[in-house]
């Protein structure tokens, strides 16, 4: 039976979810691009693959922010939001931990989310997924961003298109059922308009979620079809190298979808993994951005101003810092004189924090500067170390009066956030190995 339709409170967006199934496991299932909860009832072998899946599992399925049955923002989701989604759906959902399922383009921000919260996720299982989807100097798979252009423009003047849900997009190829194309393209059409669909490729065209591949520590099952149009086999080997311990099975066939091929080995394959026994997650480690704000000049400021009013001002600086903190979703960590260490479970929210409360300490006369790198770190009682710390630190050490430098790292996961960036060149970080591109956000 079609279940309810649910509401998840993300922000001020609502989350339209669907729950199936009763078993004690919950899986979570973060869809590709578009998506459209109610009409996947309307297609009887669609309907199958979703009871045959939730026989084994509590199966939470979702639309994305901007798609299907879920609220319309203006601006397309980033990878940050999509991933807050997520949990917002599990509290709503009251789901402690869960497998999270990463579907496609899905499988990007369910591979951020295992990462970010370890603590909530259970295992990891990514179908058909690439870690970025747009070719690169030192990533050749995908179509060059020339070709992606085109395709997101021929897209925007004829969605819902038989091009892209035959190849490119959905990946169904062209021996499809024409019954089944009829009601892909009614769904596609549901799901979202021409522009936001347009939207939504131009920052999955931004995704690059490689540098966080490492900080994933949950058992991890990879799966791809030998000739997928979509996510290329060789580029989800390569993802699944990058995760510790990942497990990669490939499956013949051309289809990107997975009820498309054999579900009944896919769906065995995937209720061996999520019910056989894992090993416990260390949740010690996890994956963060780090925020280091420190006073420019500070040494110099406070033998003109005296000690007593060099506290006052201290004291003023703090507590700015910790009402942006609050309001965007940070968490103290240290206090150093006049250094101040946070860390965010999003790089745009540290971002935008920064900016805040440097425009908010300028007011008092004095100038901050900030460092962000996004990593895996470590808790330490109620403190955090590891090498992301460091590399937030040394990033800091480069920054300019009044400006927020980031990584690399950071950069490539706020595609689509709207921040802007200027290159600040290759730099050698002391005490990191390697050399490490930074960018100053443009204001």
């Amino acid at each position: 039976m079609r279940p309810e339709t649910k509401y998840a409170h993300s922000g001020d967006v609502n989350i339209a979810y669907q729950v199936t199934g009763d078993a004690p496991i919950d899986v979570v299932w973060a869809p590709g691009t578009t998506s459209h909860l109610d009409l996947s009832w309307d297609w009887p072998p669609e309907v199958q693959f979703i009871e045959k899946f939730s026989s084994f599992c509590r199966l939470i399925r979702f639309d994305k922010r901007g798609t299907g049955l879920s609220d319309r923002p203006t601006n397309a989701a980033t990878l940050e939001e999509r991933t807050d989604d997520i949990r917002a759906v599990m509290d709503a959902a009251a789901s402690e931990r869960a497998t999270i399922f990463g579907y496609s383009e899905g499988g990007n921000m369910a591979c951020v989310f295992a990462a970010t919260y370890p603590q909530r996720t259970r295992s990891l299982i990514l179908w058909g997924v690439q870690a970025r989807w747009v070719q690169a100097s030192d990533y050749p798979w995908g179509p060059t961003p020339d070709e992606q252009e085109r395709l997101i423009q021929h897209t925007r003047l004829t969605w819902p298109s038989r091009e892209y849900i035959t190849g490119w997009g959905a990946g169904l190829g062209n021996d499809v059922d024409p019954a089944y194309l009829d009601w892909w393209l009614r769904k596609a059409q549901a799901s979202a308009s021409p522009a936001a669909l347009a939207a939504l490729e131009e920052m999955n065209a931004q995704i690059d979620t490689r540098a966080i591949l490492p900080a994933i520590r949950v058992p991890t099952l990879v799966m791809n079809t030998s000739g997928d149009p979509v996510a290329n086999v060789e580029a989800a080997r390569d993802l699944a190298a990058h995760i510790p311990g990942a497990r990669f099975v490939e499956f013949p066939g051309n289809a990107h979808i997975p009820r498309e091929y054999a579900p009944g080995p896919i769906l065995a394959e995937i209720e061996e993994f999520i019910t056989g026994k894992h090993a416990t997650v260390a949740t010690d480690r996890f994956l963060t951005s780090v925020l280091f704000l420190d006073i420019v000049g500070s040494t110099e400021r406070a033998a003109h101003l005296g000690d007593a009013a060099w506290l006052n001002l201290l004291a003023a600086y703090y507590a700015v810092a910790r009402e942006e903190l609050a309001r965007f979703r940070g968490h103290e960590i240290d206090t150093a004189g006049d250094g101040f260490l946070a860390t965010f479970d999003g790089p745009a929210r540290a971002i935008r924090c920064a900016l805040a409360t440097q425009d908010r300490i300028r007011k008092l006369g004095i100038a901050v500067r900030a460092g962000l790198h996004t990593g895996e770190c470590e808790l330490i009682g109620e403190k955090v170390g590891g090498i992301a710390v460091h590399i937030g630190a040394r990033v800091l050490a480069h920054a300019g009066a009044n400006e927020v430098l980031v990584s690399s790292t950071v950069k490539d996961l706020v595609g689509g956030s709207g921040i802007k960036f200027d290159d600040r060149g290759v730099h050698a970080l002391k005490g990191v190995p390697g050399k490490w591109h930074l960018y100053a956000v443009v204001p």
